[in-house]
């Protein structure tokens, strides 16, 4: 199905609503019924029709049809944030005993969920170096039962070759899910490579103007009916129609940021890379990252997230720059229509922070919509305060 059809057509039945052509806000809590069979109906399968809004919605439903049909997926769940999002999927297929393989240093609130959540189960986790598939087998145990996947991450944009990984995952029947927020479904495609489960951020580039929250689910049909008959009703963690219809807004501008943002992005790099004040720079498409052929090979393209570290090691000089722009803003997440900073020494206490340690230095940019020279003039003038 085409991009613009999904993006525009998808899912919208508007001679239901008065033909309008956004759709409407159906903000109820609960839905009637006119006799007691289609009530009972709709009690033996709450996925099959309208209930109770904790579960399925009109608003809602259209946003998971895009949804789904971005990421090549059967269905689609779509939950207040990620974080709700890679929850439900995770403990929806685990069990006491199980064994879980996670790339090193994921998703902060996903290795609060490894490391203090889920051994309350006895689940355990293993974090690798997800780069390399002789890592996943040779973590990969008797009682490993699922895969998690960030690729790229949002630092170092590591990748991880999703095509082996999933095909291993299937000879041993273990589950995947991978974190797609990087890229989105217009640039990275992984239920084409065989994983069982995308995540991403609608937080990000899916609303793309910073006023809501969510977080999506891809995969099977079967698969989102297991979630939902569980997690997804019983912790109440999905999206309200409010964010929905938010998030289908965004949705319609969706390609033409995205095509902005990754123009803009370019220009940016580039000014970067040759400054003499930086030292290094991270971007998953410049021919200088690690694994660029990978990245070529797994991802149509990448949006507005690059690292870099400045040539001055020292604590000071990060904050100096940081603190020195005077129209990018200093904030945590990216995919909006502003540009935003943060320097990872800011979640390091002071004493701690080690000049020689290159991740202590790393400051990441995200690229939004404004005009790229003016971006590049606070840049220049915030280098220069150094």
């Amino acid at each position: 199905m085409d991009i613009s059809q999904i993006i525009n057509e998808l899912g919208e039945d508007r001679d239901h609503y008065f033909n309008a052509i956004a759709p409407p806000i159906i903000q109820t809590s609960n839905f009637a019924f006119k006799n007691v069979a289609a009530l009972s109906k709709a009690f033996e399968d709450e996925m099959g029709g309208y209930l109770y809004s904790r579960g399925l919605n009109p608003t809602v439903d259209i946003l998971r049809k895009k949804l789904a049909a971005l990421d090549g997926a059967e269905d689609c769940l779509v939950f207040n944030n990620g974080a709700a999002a890679i929850f439900a999927g995770i403990f929806a297929n685990i069990k006491s005993g199980d064994h879980i393989v996670s790339v090193k240093a994921p998703y902060t609130w996903v290795q609060r969920m490894f490391d203090v959540i889920l051994p309350r189960f006895n689940v355990s986790v293993t974090y690798i170096d997800g780069t390399s598939i002789a890592n996943w087998k040779n973590a990969t145990k008797e009682n490993t039962s699922f895969y998690y996947l960030e690729s790229p991450n949002s630092w170092d944009f590591a990748i991880q070759p999703i095509r082996e990984v999933a095909e291993l995952a299937r000879s041993k029947g273990i589950v995947t899910l991978i974190d797609n927020s990087y890229c989105t479904p217009l640039y990275q495609k992984p239920i084409e490579m065989g994983i069982d489960m995308v995540m991403q951020t609608a937080t990000k580039y899916i609303g793309g103007h910073s006023d809501t929250l969510g977080g999506v689910l891809c995969g099977s049909h079967t698969m989102m009916k297991k979630i939902f008959d569980s997690e997804y009703l019983n912790i109440g963690s999905g999206i309200q129609p409010f964010n929905a219809w938010l998030m289908i807004r965004g949705l319609r501008t969706l390609p033409a940021r995205i095509e902005r943002i990754t123009k803009s992005t370019a220009t940016v790099v580039s000014f970067m890379k040759q400054h003499p004040k930086v030292e290094s720079l991270i971007f998953p498409l410049d021919e200088s990252f690690p694994q660029f052929a990978l990245a070529k090979d797994q991802m149509k393209g990448a949006c507005g997230l690059f690292t870099f570290t400045l040539k001055t090691g020292k604590r000071d000089s990060i904050v100096q720059f940081c603190e020195s722009l005077k129209h990018i803003m200093m904030a945590v997440s990216w995919g909006g229509h502003e540009s935003l900073v943060i320097p990872k020494c800011a979640g390091i206490p002071m004493a701690e922070f080690d000049t020689s340690n290159r991740e202590h230095r790393y400051i990441r940019m995200y690229v939004g919509l404004e005009d790229p020279q003016y971006l590049i003039a606070d840049l220049e003038q915030a280098l220069n305060s150094i």
